[in-house]
């Protein structure tokens, strides 16, 4: 069995779940689709761009208007474009294309019907959120996705809301991105040690996890909170921290190598992360960061988010705040920095639920078992 990967951005480092993917699906048997490149190709794989250059021809006119009311969008390959992607796939022969994000299954729609290929959508978070907003986002999504062969998203929440938004196909399921639980792993943890890891952004609010931090650690003489990620909001969570005068008690590193947090996430005895929807829309899927820090025998204190409540159960391997409660993360990260036993089971109970339902080798296998017995 082969699988082409349809992907926004070819090669997308800090997208894990995707390069997995690319580099493992079928035994690694896969070619890649993509849009925009970056970088090279480390995965040493086929790849081809799907993206359209400026073409002013009769044919992609034609093209353009005869398949915009079939799908609802004209973000699809035309013209020149077409022919290359075509070309490409007769020569490489997948047997399947797997879209990660919805908007990749739309632009592929025609083209993978022309051809006579199975079409998978996989939705990991804005693609059934902040897009869902677009009512031509909207469209599209239910022009094409009867034409798919099956759905894919990394949490119940974001199939629920594509459903609320009457969109919902009939072979769907959820498959977490994964973590990789031999690499995460548990090591000696540091008490009242604090870790923040993702993109300094709205959706995550650092500044707010910052302002409940500085806040418990006058309460908590020994906390600690690491921040790796680097984003929008990185200025200004900086300048709070220096304003406080309490840059002892709060390391920016930036944007990390894999292996680097995975040592970090082994040490650290609790993440932070505060979630939110932003003011687009914007959410979370199921975050990787979370089922990363499980798999290291972390607590999580986070919030009734998305697919969070799907992975972290109140009392036993976290605890949870409604989005935007500045206090009550403040109260929560005073009470599991002054009760290392607590954090220490929520810990060993994580790692319980990552090994059980987060390995992304047990991940990989039910996702190559839906694909071929949805074939």
């Amino acid at each position: 069995m082969k699988a082409c990967i349809a992907t926004g951005t070819y090669h997308a480092a800090g997208e894990t779940f995707v390069n997995r993917h690319i580099a493992e699906l079928f035994g690694g048997n896969t070619c890649v689709l993509f849009n925009t490149a970056k970088g090279d190709n480390p995965l040493q794989k086929p790849n081809m761009s799907r993206r359209n250059r400026f073409e002013a021809s009769p044919r992609k006119l034609w093209q353009t208007l005869r398949e915009l009311p079939r799908y609802g969008t004209t973000s699809l390959p035309h013209g020149k474009a077409r022919s290359r992607v075509e070309a490409f796939l007769r020569d490489q022969k997948p047997d399947l294309i797997l879209a990660e994000f919805g908007p990749e299954a739309v632009a592929l729609t025609p083209l993978a019907r022309a051809l006579d290929l199975p079409l998978f959508g996989y939705f990991r978070g804005y693609d059934a959120s902040k897009l869902l907003r677009d009512p031509g986002k909207r469209r599209a999504y239910r022009k094409c996705m009867p034409h798919w062969h099956g759905v894919f998203a990394v949490s119940q929440f974001l199939l629920d809301n594509l459903a609320a938004h009457d969109i919902a196909h009939p072979r769907s399921a959820v498959i977490p991105s994964g973590v990789n639980t031999e690499l995460f792993h548990p090591a000696e943890k540091r008490s009242a040690s604090f870790l923040y890891v993702g993109r300094l952004i709205e959706k995550k609010a650092p500044d707010l996890v910052l302002r409940a931090f500085l806040d418990a650690a006058t309460r908590v003489t020994d906390a600690h909170l690491t921040i790796v990620g680097d984003g929008t909001l990185s200025a200004p969570c900086q300048a709070l921290v220096a304003a406080r005068g309490m840059q002892d008690r709060v390391t920016f590193t930036g944007a990390l190598p894999h292996s680097e947090v995975c040592t970090l996430m082994s040490r650290t005895a609790i993440l932070l992360q505060h979630s939110v929807t932003a003011r687009n829309g914007n959410t979370e899927g199921l975050p990787t960061s979370i089922q990363e820090a499980m798999a290291s025998g972390m607590a999580v204190l986070s919030t009734r988010h998305a697919g969070i409540p799907e992975a972290v159960v109140e009392g036993e391997n976290g605890l949870l705040v409604t989005e935007h409660d500045e206090a009550g993360f403040r109260d929560g990260i005073v009470a599991l920095a002054n009760a290392p036993e607590t954090v220490a089971r929520m810990g060993a109970d994580g790692r319980r639920r990552a090994v059980a339902q987060f390995d992304n080798r047990t991940l990989l296998a039910a996702l190559e078992a839906r694909l071929t017995g949805w074939l």
